[in-house]
């Protein structure tokens, strides 16, 4: 039954990183998700249903348009099949906790923070390829995302019976806000507003699962990002005052925190003798 939903979950992540990919290309140019329907951008046909199936139509068609042979960007089946496997590992890992439930309120509660962290894991995933191709992170994708994510957690933590929960919550996203605004104005060049209130969204959510797992997922993201600078540096792929995104690595860390993040804490604080 598990393996069924985790499957599940996979397809259904396949559609969503379809539209994903609609997103990631005309959210930047301010254009509108619902229409036109998809077409190709070098000859304007319009994409038959059957050359949208993810993933596969772009195998079949070798990334290339049907109607005029122009290259199909490798990113559509990458977000597609990226999308798949991250909405599985959600559903992995918050899977037993729903399944452990023994009334209707914790069974619906678990259904909800499952869709909450989907939904993360969505937008996570359109705000990583915006902010790598274009260096920005639209408010029309954050902003929303507190209001989604704060009416889907406290609703499943007021059917759970845990409103402390809530608490650690607005502790963690006001946090997590408070840091980056800060670094913003210290470092205006190296962090800039829409890392900030992105930061206020992860905050949320990871202080929602725990405290190891805030301090996991916010650490992190300047670990990995550090790293990859110095990798770029060594490689001389980029100079010292060359653009590096932040979000990816924001949204990375986040993650790491959220399906790792207890684990990591606790074998640190055991490492030091301080989980006793």
């Amino acid at each position: 039954m598990t393996a069924l939903f985790i499957v599940i979950g996979g397809v259904f992540g396949a559609v969503i990183g379809s539209f994903l990919n609609v997103v990631i290309y005309r959210v930047p140019l301010k254009k509108s998700i619902a229409f036109p329907a998809s077409a190709c951008p070098h000859c304007g046909h319009a994409i038959a249903s059957y050359d949208n199936i993810p993933v596969i139509s772009w195998l079949v068609l070798r990334g290339r348009c049907r109607y005029c042979s122009a290259p199909i960007s490798i990113r559509y089946p990458i977000v597609e099949l990226g999308t798949a496997l991250f909405f599985a590992l959600v559903i992995a890992v918050f899977l037993p906790g729903l399944l452990a439930t023994g009334s209707t309120a914790a069974l619906i509660a678990a259904i909800l923070a499952i869709v909450a962290f989907l939904y993360l894991a969505a937008i996570s995933v359109a705000l990583a390829f915006i902010d790598l191709e274009n260096f920005r992170l639209p408010n029309v994708i954050v902003l929303p995302a507190y209001a989604v994510g704060a009416i889907l957690l406290v609703a499943s933590s007021l059917l759970a019976g845990d409103p402390f929960q809530l608490t650690r919550a607005a502790i963690g996203a006001a946090a997590l806000f408070g840091l980056y605004f800060l670094l913003a104005i210290v470092y205006p060049g190296g962090m800039g507003f829409g890392d900030v209130k992105l930061a206020g969204v992860l905050g949320l959510y990871l202080a929602w699962v725990g405290w190891g797992e805030l301090v996991v997922g916010g650490f992190g993201a300047f670990v990995l990002g550090g790293i990859f600078g110095v990798v770029l540096l060594i490689f001389r792929s980029a100079g010292r005052k060359s653009r590096i995104p932040f979000g990816p690595w924001m949204i990375l860390g986040a993650w790491i925190g959220i399906l790792w993040g207890g684990d990591i804490s606790d074998w640190y604080l055991a490492l030091f003798g301080l989980n006793g």
